[in-house]
């Protein structure tokens, strides 16, 4: 089930009238109609893989509470490493096993092996990298004796399983959102209208801002032979946004989502495009995900302990992991290392952690010094999500050197752009506009969080208003989530 479908919009609001109408004061029956609820939402999309969802909740519910009664430490690691490697297991068959399988045999072939390896074909259930990873943190969290395993298994299914976030994160930790789960949530009506503004913002990126972007970046990236390299350029940068709005755009839609049923989630994304350089973006990206392999990943392989030469192998390994986790593809892996290799003067030079404050704060305008961090970050961001968006890692370099060729001078004309449902000057104005908006907003959990407050009803209201006639009306062609994939 889509969060930008008309099926949602009924499924909603039908579970916030269910759910309160029970009231707080039956939290066990709140929880129990939550997880159906989040099971039917799954299962909407394909209810054979549901099956899997639960396998795998049931997994990591037994194997915690195996972890924590284990008596020695070798009977403790023997239950982790059995829930990590039939987690992963079921993930590398799904996602990962084509992949290495044609890698193989392309590296026999080029020593003159032959192989004749089966080729699975299957669908890859959606959010299978979001779920498995909700389960692995909190098997590790227990090991590392931060949480003690909970006994009741609706809550811990709910944890793995809440439909705001089931399918495309955030991805959650037990240490957060479980205490939640297991406390006593009382209706505010202050928190729902915060939510539906969230959920309105999140509609609008999706919608006005990355299905239209994506209609055009689809269009120079399916036939960049035919484009000249100042067009290349502006499809780069359309996908650059595309894929922000639609990522942060559905993290947006989670977490309002969540916040009318009086559950607060894992912020995800921190307005990242306004990075002063490529650790304080990556501190603003995917933040859930870039906190998952910083605790469970990096920090376990001695972070940035030890030598100058461990630090860059560690850092290499978690951003190629963090490709990797994106997609079974090279180019994925290409964008992981590329990243990496930003990233390296800034640890080398131990600059990694100047800018932990969000730019310009409590100014209207930044600094011209921050105007320039900002462009150039902004630049090799757009660089590396060429890499990210090719088909394959030939397709990235033909774009590439499409892009850095003399019609880079060339300028580009609306002819180049024919075929979308909406004006590309139409597009381009609502990119600007839209990054207006988030630079003013910056400050907040959300760019309009804050927006209208302060204002005479009938002025917010014709606000808000406005953001809704502006999703109905640039109302392009759907383009499914960009992270339903992963």
């Amino acid at each position: 089930m889509l969060f930008n479908s008309l099926s949602f919009a009924v499924f909603l609001p039908i579970v916030f009238i269910l759910y309160w109408l029970i009231g707080s004061k039956h939290l066990r029956f709140q929880n129990v109609l939550l997880l159906v609820a989040s099971y039917f939402f799954y299962a909407f999309w394909d209810y054979r893989f549901l099956f899997l969802l639960m396998f795998s909740t049931f997994l990591d519910y037994s194997t915690g509470i195996k972890v924590h009664e284990a008596e020695s430490k070798a009977l403790k690691k023997f239950w982790l490493w059995l829930s990590v490697i039939i987690n992963l297991g079921f993930l590398c068959v799904f996602k990962y096993y084509n992949f290495f399988t044609d890698s193989f045999a392309a590296l026999l072939s080029g020593f003159g092996f032959r192989s004749n390896f089966g080729v699975i074909d299957v669908v890859l259930p959606v959010g299978i990298s979001f779920y498995t990873f909700h389960g692995l943190s909190y098997i590790f969290d227990i090991y590392k004796k931060r949480i003690e395993p909970t006994k009741n298994f609706v809550d811990y299914s709910l944890f793995v399983s809440f439909f705001p976030l089931l399918v495309a994160g955030p991805i959650e930790r037990a240490t957060h959102l479980l205490p939640q789960i297991k406390a006593k949530r009382e209706f505010s009506y202050t928190t729902a209208t915060d939510g539906l503004r969230q959920i309105m913002w999140g509609l609008f990126k999706k919608i006005v801002i990355a299905d239209n972007c994506a209609e055009y970046a689809n269009m120079v990236f399916n036939n960049y032979t035919h484009y000249p390299g100042s067009v290349l350029a502006m499809g780069a940068v359309f996908f650059a946004f595309q894929i922000y709005c639609d990522f942060s755009g559905y993290s947006d839609i989670a977490l309002g989502t969540a916040r009318l049923f009086g559950i607060e989630l894992i912020r995800n994304f921190a307005f990242p495009y306004f990075s002063r350089d490529i650790a304080e973006f990556w501190r603003r990206w995917h933040i859930s995900l870039s906190s998952w392999f910083r605790d469970y990943l990096y920090i376990p392989l001695g972070g940035s302990k030890g030598s100058k030469l461990n630090q860059v192998r560690n850092i290499f390994i978690i951003f190629i992991v963090s490709g990797l986790w994106h997609g079974a593809s090279w180019t994925f892996i290409a964008w992981g290392a590329l990243n990496a290799l930003y990233f390296m003067p800034l640890l080398l030079l131990k600059r990694n952690r100047n800018n932990i404050e969000t730019v310009a704060q409590g100014k209207l305008l930044p600094r011209l010094t921050d105007v320039l961090k900002m462009s150039l970050t902004f630049t090799l961001t757009v660089f590396a999500w060429i890499f990210f968006r090719a088909e394959d890692i030939p397709h990235a370099f033909s774009y590439i050197s499409g892009i850095f060729s003399r019609s880079i001078l060339v300028l580009p004309t609306g002819e180049s752009f024919m075929g979308g449902t909406v004006n590309v000057g139409a597009v381009i104005v609502l990119v600007v506009l839209f990054t207006v908006v988030e630079w003013i907003g910056r400050e907040h959990q959300f760019a309009i969080a804050k927006t209208g407050l302060g204002w005479p009803k009938p002025v917010r209201w014709v606000f808000y208003l406005s953001v809704v006639v502006c999703i109905f009306y640039f109302t392009g062609v759907s383009q499914q989530f960009v992270y339903f994939q992963f």
